[in-house]
């Protein structure tokens, strides 16, 4: 099915097809302000880090529309303190930019911490702030004298760069943390588990896996963090990077200055969560731990399989779009699709790198769309081109898909629905059967036009899916 969509000149660089020979795609620059694209600010990158760390207090010190960018319209769960859904603002107004809100941002942090004894407070830095100077690094200094407790400037300025400079700023903060507490008691086979979110608690089903192994997670590098575990974490043997453009930063400076190797993983999927248990076994060199990795997969794939096949007989040739943040997840639910008998047509990310888009042009399938930083335009044109049975995106994705008529998947942070693990693939399977399967998207535009009028009226009658 074709559109009427043009693709801009300056964008074809980013843009690359699977199969097809073709240089290194255009990636990593700058989305220029104002510009319409999927990528968001570097606060909404800091504070996606940040956030989820519970026992932690927040303020962002800027306008208050900046603070309706808080982790409560998120997923993020905790197994304790809720402080981290209040997203406190300094609420800047005309005067302040005018005169400063240095003294403003001082009283406020003396008095939340006060009343939420929180165990270290991050101050977030918004574009108003970056134009006027606030020097917040020095409220910093003096509130944290006066309290004695952390208190972290996050230089997270929207008009710095894109996300992921966010996520940058995110782990330069933290690791001013790492290190100040006691690792002693840590365990010889231990690790850190970070760039999972802890999304409808999907770092507690991760844990209970690497638990079952005999590996210890010191701590949740951010999903349901707490400060005390963050500043002994760098006792830990190995880290796990599961979300590369958010937590790579911070993983090569504890290498470098703790000398802790990092891994990169996925626990997205069966190939990828088990790839993850045998990676950490395998680098402790504990055939112990090796055994008992493969019983946690052999057990937990046997609890899901037989649903997957008979799911699979349905989707066998089902085509989806995928657009999310990392390229780590694009990896993921391109393996995580063909197991369940989909191919992917489109593939796209917002902090994707070179190398990432070459593992992606090798991966996919001939004739599969890569693309990177794309706009809704240009993923309306390759979702009708391509005709797309399935679009996995975020939020800003959502009304893109069903303005064309097609099931759509939230694989973003918005969700409630645990996608990780092996539990988290049975969800995820089971969400997009009931999705694709649905009959309604026989009676869309784009594809009741192909069927006869009678032949839609008798598949509508019976109340049976109609066939295309």
């Amino acid at each position: 099915m074709s559109s009427d969509i043009d693709i801009l000149p300056s964008r074809t660089a980013s843009i690359a097809e699977a199969g097809r020979a073709g240089g290194p795609m255009k990636c990593g620059k700058v989305s220029v302000a104002g510009s319409v694209s999927q990528r968001a600010c570097v606060f909404c990158g800091s504070r996606v880090v940040l956030y989820p760390i519970a026992d932690a207090l927040h303020v962002v010190h800027g306008p208050i529309g900046c603070a309706a960018y808080t982790w409560d319209i998120r997923g993020a769960q905790s197994s304790g303190p809720q402080l981290f859904r209040n997203s406190f603002s300094t609420d800047l107004q005309e005067l302040d930019v005018i005169y400063g809100g240095e003294k403003k941002l001082e009283r406020a942090l003396l008095e939340l911490i006060a009343k939420h004894q929180p165990k270290a407070a991050f101050v977030y830095s918004t574009c108003i702030v970056g134009l006027i100077g606030d020097d917040v690094s020095a409220v910093c200094k003096r509130v944290a004298a006066a309290t004695s407790i952390p208190v972290l400037s996050v230089a997270s300025e929207g008009f710095k760069g894109t996300k992921k400079d966010g996520y940058r700023a995110a782990c330069e903060a933290l690791y001013k943390l790492i290190g100040t507490g006691d690792a002693a008691g840590i365990s010889k086979h231990s690790i850190n588990l970070m760039g999972d979110f802890n999304i409808a608690g999907e770092s507690w089903v991760i844990c209970e896996y690497f638990e079952r192994m005999g590996v210890e997670v010191v701590a949740t590098i951010t999903g349901d963090g707490r400060v005390d575990a963050i500043r002994r974490c760098h006792g830990a043997r190995l880290n796990l990077v599961q979300c590369s453009g958010s937590m790579t930063h911070l993983a090569k400076k504890m290498e470098a200055e703790h000398g802790i190797p990092l891994k990169r993983v996925s626990f997205f999927g069966i190939e990828d969560m088990a790839a993850a248990l045998y990676e950490t076994a395998k680098f402790f060199g504990s055939e112990e731990l090796m055994e008992r990795a493969r019983a946690v997969v052999s057990e937990e794939v046997a609890k899901i399989f037989p649903q997957l096949r008979a799911w699979r007989a349905d989707l066998e040739g089902k085509k989806a779009a995928i657009y999310v943040g990392g390229a780590f997840k694009a990896f993921s639910l391109v393996r995580a699709l063909r197991t369940i008998g989909m191919t992917t047509a489109v593939v796209g990310t917002q902090t994707g790198d070179a190398d990432d888009y070459n593992q992606l042009r090798e991966m996919c399938d001939p004739g599969t769309i890569i693309v990177d930083d794309s706009n809704p335009l240009e993923l309306a044109k390759f979702c009708l081109e391509q005709d797309i049975d399935l679009f996995i995106g975020g939020v800003k994705e959502r009304p893109i898909a069903y303005k064309l008529g097609i099931g759509f998947c939230d694989h973003n942070h918005e969700r409630k629905e645990c996608l990780a693990g092996f539990v988290g693939m049975l969800n995820f399977a089971r969400e997009v059967h009931a999705t694709v399967m649905s009959p309604v998207w026989n009676y869309v535009p784009r594809r009741a036009r192909r069927m006869p009028n009678a032949e839609c009226r008798t598949a509508n009658d019976r109340g049976e899916e109609a066939v295309a």
